[in-house]
């Protein structure tokens, strides 16, 4: 822990947590509530983060940006935009309301997060409360400014049950000078193969997504790919991989919405075929087979994550199939009956356990947090 590198002090904020810690009430952490539907559902009194927005700062020459957790992220965006910079996780926004905190709490990134790292790869450093009501800050501003456990690291994925995030140092990068879209006629299996042997290779692919939208037979199954980087590199790949496996250039006027929409899961591939299925998010290594599951698919990250339709009573079966290949699952999104009797997150290993339960301890012993949103 190290002193605040601000004097931006978010005493509205402390003094919620210190009157709901004397009272021991549990708070719901909010922003923007775009993720709600993600985790299990945790009851409590609202704490909203909105208030607290603003940029701290931003130092473009240095590639850092701070920011108070409740500021929205399209205003971030716009803000590294303004300077020829992006979060390069490709945040989804899921909604209008999304903020910087709900993205590091929720720890989701985009399809780019294969090649370019996640959510913890681009904090910094972070300032919290935690839930005796002390403001903390742990990391900087500089990549070599931590000793001992990474803590304002662990905040990312952590949905809010370790403390209230109220700022937030975050690198970021200069959009590439170049980007290009492909698309490929191939079925899963050769697309993965394809991918796999491409992954190999000094190629400048950024993200990838496949899919077939239509459950009809002679429905396409389509590879995307994205390449960016130097206005050469991104020239010769696709020239080299249109002629290899058949690829088609998109135009980027096309191809940049249809990412977008990836990301923020609206393509017609996230229309639920039925209200009462669920949407399973499979994590698994990147070299991972075709799944034996009678279920719809969209791939992305070069094979390492699958989403997939299906009822929650398939949930054992689903969870098998990840765990044979080392992988796991997570229920998404619920269908219209809230999937009541299915876990939304897979049980965690005894060591991530150990881990999780200390830090929860030492940093919000009463519980006072989002209880029971991670199960």
């Amino acid at each position: 822990m190290q002193d605040s590198p601000t004097n931006d002090v978010p005493t509205g904020l402390i003094e919620q947590v210190r009157s709901a810690a004397a009272s021991r009430t549990p708070l719901r952490i909010r922003g923007g509530d775009s993720k709600a539907f993600y985790g299990e559902k945790t009851g409590g009194q609202p704490l909203d983060t909105r208030s607290w927005s603003g940029i701290v700062a931003h130092e473009p020459s240095e590639l850092v940006i701070t920011v108070r957790a409740g500021t929205p992220l399209a205003e971030v965006e716009a803000a590294l935009a303004g300077t020829g910079q992006h979060l390069p996780f490709d945040p989804p926004h899921f909604g209008d309301g999304a903020t910087i905190g709900g993205v590091v709490a929720a720890g989701l990134a985009g399809p780019a997060r294969a090649t370019v790292g996640g959510v913890r790869d681009y904090v910094l450093g972070a300032q919290f409360i935690n839930g005796q009501g002390e403001w903390l800050t742990f990391g900087g501003q500089v990549m070599k400014n931590v000793a001992g456990y990474d803590v304002s690291r662990a905040l990312a994925g952590s949905m809010g049950t370790l403390g209230v995030i109220t700022h937030l140092s975050l690198k970021v990068l200069p959009v590439a000078p170049a980007e290009a879209t492909l698309v490929f006629r191939l079925g899963q299996h050769d697309a993965l193969e394809q991918l796999h042997c491409w992954g190999g290779q000094p190629l400048p692919i950024n993200a990838s997504c496949w899919v077939k939208d239509d459950t009809a037979a002679d429905a396409p199954e389509l590879l995307f790919l994205r390449l960016r980087g130097a206005v050469a590199a991104v020239a010769s790949a696709c020239e080299r991989l249109a002629r290899e496996a058949g690829g088609q250039r998109m135009d980027n006027a096309q191809a940049g919405p249809d990412w977008a929409a990836c990301r923020d899961q609206s393509l017609p591939f996230f229309n639920a075929p039925s209200p009462g299925l669920c949407l399973w998010r499979l994590s698994l290594p990147q070299t991972a087979p075709v799944l034996d599951l009678p279920f719809a698919q969209l791939i992305e990250w070069q094979g390492a994550q699958r989403w997939l339709w299906a009822p929650a009573s398939a949930a054992a079966q689903i969870r098998a199939a990840a765990a044979a290949v080392q992988g796991h699952a997570t229920l998404f999104r619920a269908g219209t009956d809230g999937a009541p009797s299915v876990r939304r997150f897979d049980v965690e290993s005894p060591a991530l356990q150990t881990i999780t339960t200390r830090l929860r301890e030492a940093f919000d012993p009463q519980g006072l947090f989002n209880p029971g949103r991670m199960g």
